[in-house]
């Protein structure tokens, strides 16, 4: 081939690493056309594509060169990863067996789509989701069901349970991504797995009290608490779990809600009420796509009073990470409601971080934006929101934020290397 493509580091990396893309051997100034595509586990094609122009030399570097055209435009030198789009609508990339990566094919084509011509180079990035050394540990203990992610070394290490939200299941890839960073991270099921209840009813948070006893009893995990990550619906729990229960030193919430939504929890004898909904409310748009963002009732008001959850009883400090244009509910608003009511009880403000354009899915770094997709409980299609672009940085960002502050509080560490390009 008349093109030779140069990936920094070469080889395998993590999914969460960036990755420096060269092509050399062009003629001066040439146009070229760069593609990216891949298959997630279940088949399904993701593809992105932007055109460029070599440099003087016949140099083509992604970190200096911006984009003229395709999926983005721009110096977005990762933008080849995060705008990747499914081939059909509605569509998400997930990784759901983390102990095998994507693989991304990268192509190099003479001129510019759609008239590009011949191809001039190839590459395959591996993207992996579990670093050298880690190790992956099912657990089974008592009724306690999730999977283990351990650092290579003696240990022991800072420990972090994290819960995804609504669409059940056990989603292992943002606990072993974060893993990779020094934390043993334990992604916790709650609900449609294995022998756990198939529907999210009546939750219980003694079953996540048992969590955090078998973290603080492993002999990897550092104590004397536990830090918490929590998604949508996984993040309320966080809320409840670090306002009634111990042994939990700092709380992150990406896009969560200050009451308890969608079903009753109980503990102990303590009993808080799900937030009311309005289904009428439920939008509809032309493509079928529900839009559940104004169903919810608001949770100042007297009838709804009793499902915020009492966060002013926890011990320990919180992150709210908030996506402006999140259209699953209002997440600035309840930032802003549990801002207020710590201030109100004599308790320090929470960290709030505001993302414009960032729609409800905060995933980790070069995830590529799905502005919509299928619940995998619901079944049915659900708006998201927001903007590849916005997203994009958001995630880099986020995912620096969620390890700055977990190594502050449950590791004493006060900063950590960033991973921005």
């Amino acid at each position: 081939m008349a093109a030779t493509v140069t990936l920094e580091p070469a080889g395998r990396c993590a999914w969460d690493e960036p990755v420096r893309i060269t092509v050399r051997g062009l003629s001066p100034g040439q146009p070229v056309t760069l593609r990216t595509s891949l298959r997630d586990e279940n088949g399904a094609l993701f593809r992105a594509r932007a055109l460029y122009q070599a440099d003087a030399d016949g140099l083509l570097d992604l970190a200096r060169a911006p984009a003229l055209g395709g999926s983005f435009t721009g110096l977005e030198p990762m933008g080849l990863l995060w705008a990747l789009e499914p081939e059909k609508p509605l569509v998400r990339l997930v990784k759901r067996d983390v102990e095998t990566p994507f693989a991304v094919e990268l192509e190099v084509l003479e001129g510019h789509e759609p008239d590009a011509g011949r191809l001039l180079g190839r590459a395959v990035l591996e993207r992996h989701f579990l670093r050298p050394g880690m190790r992956r540990v099912p657990v089974r203990a008592g009724r306690v069901r999730g999977t283990l992610f351990l650092p290579p070394g003696a240990g022991p290490f800072p420990g972090i349970i994290d819960l995804f939200g609504s669409g059940g299941g056990l989603c292992e890839c943002r606990a072993s991504l974060l893993a990779g960073h020094g934390f043993a991270v334990l992604a916790l099921a709650y609900f449609k797995f294995e022998d756990l209840p198939e529907y999210l009813d009546d939750v219980h948070l003694e079953y996540f009290e048992e969590a955090i006893d078998f973290m603080l009893q492993h002999p990897k995990v550092k104590g004397p608490g536990v830090g918490l990550l929590g998604f949508s619906k996984g993040g309320d729990l966080c809320l409840s779990m670090a306002s009634f229960l111990k042994g939990i030193t700092a709380t992150v919430l990406i896009n969560s809600c200050v009451a308890n939504t969608i079903t009753p929890l109980h503990y102990k004898d303590m009993f808080i009420p799900s937030l009311g909904s309005d289904p009428g409310k439920l939008v509809v748009t032309e493509s079928g796509v529900l839009i559940f963002l104004d169903i919810w009732d608001n949770p100042l008001e007297e009838l709804n009073y009793q499902s915020i959850i009492p966060l002013e009883r926890a011990q320990g400090p919180f992150l709210f990470l908030v996506g402006m244009d999140d259209h699953c509910w209002k997440s600035e608003f309840y930032a802003r409601i549990a801002s207020e009511r710590l201030q109100a009880h004599g308790k320090d403000r929470p960290q709030i971080i505001y993302y414009p354009g960032t729609g409800h899915c905060i995933e980790p770094p070069y995830f590529p934006l799905c502005r919509a997709s299928v619940h995998t409980a619901l079944g049915q299609a659900i708006l998201h929101g927001g903007e590849p672009k916005a997203q994009s940085r958001a995630q880099v960002d986020a995912w620096q934020e969620i390890q700055t502050f977990f190594h502050k509080h449950l590791n004493g560490k006060k900063s950590v290397p960033s991973s921005k390009m």
